[in-house]
C-alpha cells in the first residue's frame, strides 16, 4: 500500500493508529464507547482504530452544537458563504490524500475516490452563491396598506446520518448547505468508515479556527445503529438526514415522527435502465457497465435492471458480455484496475446468496459471478461482477442487492418498459436510452418514470449537485444538495405588516366594539 501514497495521505489528513471519535471542533471529547476497527477492504488490513461516541459524551456534543447555534445564527449568511467558501480551497488542497483514504476505507476506485471529493468542492462553490440566494416572497395582502412576505430562518442542530458507500460527499451535501443557512452539524458518518470523518473534521477545525467560528458548529460522533437512535431520538435536533438502507430509514422515519421533527431520507434504489430499438448502442454499453459495476454496484444510483427492448435484445446481451470480459478487478488504487472491492465479508455473503437466489428463481446467467481468491485478493472481498436474464416479477429482482448484479429484462414496447421500470417498491434513478424524441417525452411525462431522478441517453448514477438528488416511495421521498433542497435545513415564517391608521380584518370580517 505504500506504493500508493497511503501512510503519506494518512500523515497529512491527521489519522493515528488510534483516534478519538467525538468532537466538537478543536476538542476532542473522551469517551467510554467501543473501539471501532477500520480495516481496508482492498487488503484487509487495518487503517485505524476509533473510540466511538457514548452517552455522556453525546449529550455532551448535542449541548454544545445548540448552544453554537445560538451565535453562528446570527452571523450574516453571506458571511457564513465565505467560510464555507474557504472550506472548499481546504479540501481542494487535501484531494488526493483525501480521495486516497476515501478508496483505501471504502473499497472504491481512486479515481471514483476524487471524484467524491470533488463533489465536495463543487458543493461548497454551490453552498457560497447560495448563502445570497436565501430568497423568500412578497405577496400582495387583500386588506389596504398591508404588506405579506415570507422568510426563512435557520433551523438549529442538523443530525446527519451517513452511509459507507459515499464516506465523506454525503456529509458534505448536508453540512455546506446547513451551514450558509445559520445551522449547526452533528455527523454520524458508517461505523465502516470512521476515518473519513475525522479527516474530514480535521480539515474544517483548520477554517473555523481561522475564522474565529462558535465551538459547536461542526461536531462529529461515531458508533453503531445505538448512536444513530440516540441522535434520532433527541428533540434539541429539529431535522434528522439520514442516508442508508430502507430499513434504517423506516427506523429513524418513525423515531423522528413520534416527536414530530423533520426527517430528510435518502433510502433504496432499484434503478433501472430502459434500452429502445431506437437507442443509440454504444452510449448505451458504456452508461449500463459503469451503472452496474462501478464502486462495485454500491451506489444507491447503480444500475440493477437492464430493460431492453425485444428487437435488440440480443445485440445487447452479446456487446455487455464481450464488454465485462475487458473488466479488471483488484487493488482500486491502481488506476488500471476498473471494479475493486465490496465494503466488507458481509457484503461478500449478500452477494452469493442474491446469485443462489436468481438461480432458484430460474434466472440464466449470462455472466457468472463468484468470489475471486489468490493473490491480490487476500481481503475475501473482490467479487466478479455478473449478469443474469431474470423477469421483473422475481423476489430478488425486486429488491436491492448492493452488488454488482445486472438484470436483463427483455420487453415488447416502452409502455410495458415503464410499467416494469415502476413496478418496484424503490424509486431514486431512473434512464432512457433512445434517440426518439417522441419517447423521451412520454418517459418524462406523468405517466413516464415515478422516479425523483430520470434521465434521457445517460445512465442512472453520476447526478450533478446543482439537481436535487433523492427519491420517492420507499427511497424516503427527501432532497438534497441542489435546486431549492436547502428549504428544508430552514423554517418559513409568513408576515404581515399593517402600515395603516386601522385595522380591516381578512375576507372582509366585521368585528365591532
Amino acid at each position: 500500500m505504500h506504493s500508493f501514497g497511503i501512510s503519506e495521505a494518512l500523515n497529512s489528513l491527521g489519522i493515528k493508529r488510534s483516534n478519538t471519535g467525538t468532537s466538537t471542533g478543536e476538542k476532542w471529547i473522551k469517551s467510554k464507547g467501543q473501539t471501532l476497527s477500520s480495516f481496508s477492504p482492498v487488503d484487509g488490513k487495518l487503517i485505524g482504530k476509533v473510540q466511538a461516541t457514548d452517552e455522556v459524551a453525546f449529550n455532551k456534543v448535542v449541548k454544545q452544537a445548540h448552544q453554537a447555534f445560538l451565535e453562528w445564527r446570527l452571523v450574516p449568511a453571506p458571511k457564513r458563504g465565505e467560510i464555507v467558501r474557504q472550506i472548499g480551497l481546504a479540501i481542494r488542497k487535501y484531494k488526493e490524500p483525501l480521495g486516497k483514504l476515501v478508496s483505501y476505507e471504502m473499497g472504491k476506485s481512486y479515481q471514483e475516490g476524487l471524484g467524491e471529493v470533488q463533489e465536495m468542492i463543487d458543493i461548497c462553490d454551490f453552498a457560497v452563491g447560495l448563502s445570497r440566494q436565501l430568497n423568500g416572497l412578497t405577496m400582495h395582502s387583500e386588506r389596504p396598506n398591508h404588506r405579506m412576505y415570507e422568510q426563512y430562518h435557520p433551523l438549529g442542530v442538523v443530525g446527519i446520518i451517513s452511509a459507507f458507500n459515499f464516506p465523506v460527499a454525503v456529509w458534505s451535501w448536508n453540512a455546506m448547505i446547513a451551514w450558509v443557512c445559520g445551522d449547526t452539524c452533528i455527523w454520524k458518518p458508517s461505523e465502516k468508515t470512521p476515518l473519513c470523518s475525522i479527516a474530514c473534521q480535521n480539515i474544517v477545525n483548520k477554517v473555523f479556527k481561522k475564522n474565529g467560528v462558535p465551538e459547536g458548529v461542526s461536531c462529529i460522533i461515531n458508533g453503531d445503529y445505538k448512536i444513530g437512535q440516540l441522535l434520532a431520538s433527541n428533540e434539541n435536533i429539529p431535522l434528522i438526514s439520514a442516508t442508508g438502507s430502507v430499513r434504517m430509514g423506516k427506523a429513524v422515519g418513525r423515531t423522528v415522527s413520534e416527536r414530530l421533527g423533520r426527517a430528510l431520507l435518502e433510502l433504496g434504489g432499484n434503478n433501472a435502465i430502459i434500452v429502445s430499438e431506437h437507442a443509440n448502442l454504444d452510449i448505451t454499453i458504456r452508461a449500463a457497465l459503469f451503472g452496474a459495476v462501478g464502486t462495485a454496484g454500491q451506489r444507491c444510483t447503480s444500475t440493477r435492471r437492464l430493460i431492453v427492448h425485444e428487437n435488440v435484445y440480443e445485440t445487447i446481451k452479446e456487446k455487455l458480455k464481450n464488454a465485462y470480459r475487458q473488466l479488471s478487478i483488484g487493488n482500486p488504487l491502481d488506476q488500471n484496475n476498473h471494479v475493486g472491492p465490496l465494503i466488507d465479508l458481509l457484503a461478500v455473503k449478500n452477494y452469493r446468496n442474491a446469485l443462489q437466489k436468481v438461480k432458484a428463481s430460474g434466472g440464466k446467467f449470462v455472466v457468472s459471478g463468484g468470489v475471486l481468491k489468490g493473490k491480490g485478493y487476500e481481503s475475501g472481498c473482490y467479487v466478479k461482477p455478473a449478469i443474469a436474464e431474470v423477469e421483473n416479477h422475481f423476489e430478488i429482482v425486486q429488491q436491492e442487492t448492493f452488488a454488482p448484479i445486472l438484470y436483463l429484462i427483455k420487453c415488447k414496447t416502452l409502455e410495458e418498459a415503464i410499467k416494469f421500470q415502476n413496478g418496484v417498491k424503490q424509486g431514486l434513478s431512473s434512464a432512457l436510452m433512445t434517440t426518439r424524441l417522441q419517447e423521451m417525452e412520454w418517459f418524462l411525462s406523468q405517466a413516464g418514470s415515478d422516479c425523483g431522478i430520470a434521465n434521457v441517453n445517460i445512465g442512472t448514477s453520476g447526478a450533478e449537485i446543482g439537481g436535487a438528488f433523492g427519491g420517492e416511495k420507499e427511497t424516503g421521498g427527501g432532497r438534497e444538495s441542489g435546486s431549492d433542497a436547502w428549504k428544508v435545513y430552514m423554517r418559513r415564517q409568513t408576515n404581515t405588516i399593517n402600515y395603516g391608521e386601522s385595522l380591516p380584518l381578512a375576507q372582509g370580517i366585521k368585528f365591532e366594539i
